[in-house]
């Protein structure tokens, strides 16, 4: 099980975290709850159980992390990033931009659209994941790439 789904809760937690060392460590969270709680496992539905395991250790740690103060924010903005092609990095603005239009998002938006639009689950998948009905899903998908493509309309205006 692990094998066969890891890569796909990972990316998953790291679409939703933005932090690569975060999303590793609630790749770990997720997969020793889902062994603690293997017997209630339905066969046909593993990637969905474990993407609703992983959603819940990412919603634990932002719980967890409101009660935490970062003291010194100015040392990670210090580090310099390494040098990329002209291409790498023109890619790597638009991948930045996409995700600060996707930060911008509600919570529940951001995440019907991560689930849906980025990880090809089904509408029924997600709102299993996220506990709310598929009706709900398909309406915070509509608005959710409403605004994301009204940001890249603004940007293109903005452009010209």
């Amino acid at each position: 099980m692990y094998e066969a789904y890891v890569k796909d809760v990972h990316r998953y937690l790291l679409s939703l975290s933005r932090d690569p060392y975060l999303a590793e460590d609630l790749v770990q969270e997720t997969f020793f709850r889902a062994y603690l709680y293997m017997e209630q496992l339905n066969e046909e539905k593993v990637k969905m159980w474990l993407f609703r395991v992983a959603y819940h250790a990412f919603i634990d740690h932002k719980r967890k992390q409101k009660r935490s103060v970062i003291k010194d924010n100015d040392f990670f903005a210090q580090l310099k990033e390494e040098q990329s092609t002209e291409a790498q990095a023109v890619l790597n603005d638009q991948i930045r931009e996409l995700k600060v239009w996707i930060d911008k998002l509600p919570e529940k938006q951001k995440n019907a659209v991560l689930l849906v639009d980025f990880h090809d689950l089904s509408y029924s998948d997600a709102s299993a994941i996220m506990e709310v009905s598929v009706a709900h899903v398909k309406i915070l998908l509509f608005r959710g790439r409403q605004f994301l493509r009204q940001q890249k309309v603004e940007r293109v205006e903005s452009d010209e």
